[in-house]
């Protein structure tokens, strides 16, 4: 272990500091697809050395590519250096932050309580518990919604489940994430219950539409129990009217979730904008996305942490812990009962940065997403088709003269695979308003004006290219 952690770390602080000059993203050979996919079971053990040489050679030269600078794809992070660091401790000490007294459960109350206070949600001992990611944080909270809901109602949803009551609804905008339906689908509300409510020209959930829609429901004899806004959509990055949503939300005795799990760090620079997230009864993040930390880490925060417990805390015997204090253990907050040593990647990556280094991150990669907007407007061949509320640019390209609607969605449906083919950036896209779109995402702080450059560059040589193949006969 001696010998090899070190062979190890050298390793690792290579990759790390080869990452700009690679590509940022290749296809992998054939040859390596079946070996990485189709190996069978050693019928014996193998030298840790040989397995230190295939990530090496076989595992590292493929990445995903979100530690590379150009990488502007989806709302995947450079992992931060200090998450780095620690991630082997945190293997090393292995232990089950179910609950229990040892630094596991005890550096994760720090890091959730750091969390909520960065976003200026109000924190309540036990309000919160990290996740693996924000769909499951949103299972979390979206099951305390439903627990209090039924309560209020008279029956016990844990013991006779949802038959026979009426149709518990939730609302969510149309840009709202796939993790609220399908949460609602595991939590046996029902796909046909989520209503989606239309965005304002923005992209941000209509108001008067939402308000419209909880009347409806109720003289149809539906039970309005949940509305779910977005601060910081994946599409767009748009931020809901989180304030005039919790007004609503109060006036029909709602619970007020809000999907923060990309951008509710925003409100470390930009409280204005997400004014009334405060007002919410839960909020999901996830400090794997803009903070850096390494996956996975999302985090549920909850305003009455009493609402989850109720939902979830199952406690056999065999795991009594007559010593705990009044909080119960975390795995009465959730599903996991085994739950791995989250908090220390937190730890170390909020110690590193303190609160001025998130905030210059934010300040950064929004100024870059500015950057990239007013490129984008002043570009002959571009179009912006959003503002530009946190840290993405959504736009797509229009080629000179005219062009129809449908060929120009075919075309820009098409740039980011060629794009990616290309390996000098990364971008995806998305459909915004009925329209396919280019959507750049920019987490790194890394990043330059130059790499935002080379980006608009590959987006006109890719379109060049699949106008050039589609112009040749058959």
């Amino acid at each position: 272990m001696d010998e090899l952690g070190a062979d190890v770390a050298d390793l690792v602080a290579d990759y790390l500091a080869s990452v700009p000059k690679r590509p940022v993203w290749q296809p992998v050979p054939a040859e390596e697809r079946d070996w990485l996919a189709g190996q069978a079971l050693p019928p014996s053990g193998r030298p840790l050395e040989d397995l230190v040489t295939d990530i090496r050679e076989r595992v590292l030269p493929y990445p995903m590519g979100n530690g590379h600078p150009r990488f502007f794809g989806w709302v995947n992070s450079p992992p931060s250096p200090a998450g780095v660091l620690v991630e082997p401790l945190a293997a090393a000490f292995n232990p089950s932050c179910a609950g229990g007294e040892h630094a596991g459960p005890l550096l994760e109350r720090t890091v959730v309580r750091w969390l909520a206070e960065l976003v200026g949600f109000p924190h309540p001992p036990g309000g919160g518990l990290l996740t693996s990611g924000a769909s499951m944080a949103t299972i979390v909270c979206l099951a305390a919604a439903r627990q209090r809901a039924a309560r209020a109602d008279g029956w016990d949803v844990r013991a006779d489940g949802l038959s026979g009551q009426p149709p518990l609804v939730l609302y969510a905008s149309a840009e709202g994430h796939s993790c609220l339906p399908k949460a609602a689908e595991l939590l046996g509300l029902g796909s046909r219950n989520v209503r989606t409510i239309p965005v304002d020209a923005a992209f941000r959930m209509d108001v008067t539409a939402l308000r419209a829609a909880v009347a409806e429901d109720r003289a149809a004899g539906r039970r309005p129990f949940c509305v779910a806004a977005s601060a910081g959509t994946v599409n767009t990055g748009a931020v809901d009217p989180l304030d005039e949503i919790a007004e609503v939300a109060a006036a029909h005795d709602l619970w007020f979730h809000v999907d923060g799990a990309y951008g509710a760090l925003g409100a470390v620079t930009d409280a204005a904008t997400f004014g009334g997230l405060e007002r919410a009864d839960s909020l999901a993040l996830d400090p794997h996305k803009w903070l850096g930390v390494p996956v996975d880490c999302g985090c549920a925060l909850l305003a009455d942490p009493t609402i989850a417990r109720d939902a979830f805390s199952l406690v056999p015997s065999y795991l009594r812990d007559e010593g705990a204090d009044g909080l119960g253990w975390f795995s009465e907050y959730g599903t996991e009962q085994t739950r791995p040593f989250r908090a220390l990647r937190v730890w170390a990556t909020l110690s590193h940065l303190g609160r001025d280094g998130v905030v210059a991150l934010v300040e950064r990669t929004t100024g870059l997403a500015r950057t990239l907007a007013g490129m984008v407007e002043r570009a002959e061949d571009l179009e912006p088709l959003a503002p530009v509320t946190t840290s993405i640019a959504a736009f797509r390209y229009r080629p000179p003269g005219a062009i129809p609607d449908e060929r120009l969605d075919e075309l820009n449906r098409a740039i980011p695979a060629e794009v990616q083919r290309r390996g000098r950036a990364f971008l995806t896209g998305t459909r915004l308003g009925g329209a396919e779109a280019l959507r750049a995402c920019i987490l790194n702080p890394a990043t330059t004006e130059e790499d935002l450059a080379i980006l608009l560059d590959e987006i006109r040589a890719a379109a060049a290219t699949l106008l050039v193949t589609a112009s040749r006969p058959g």
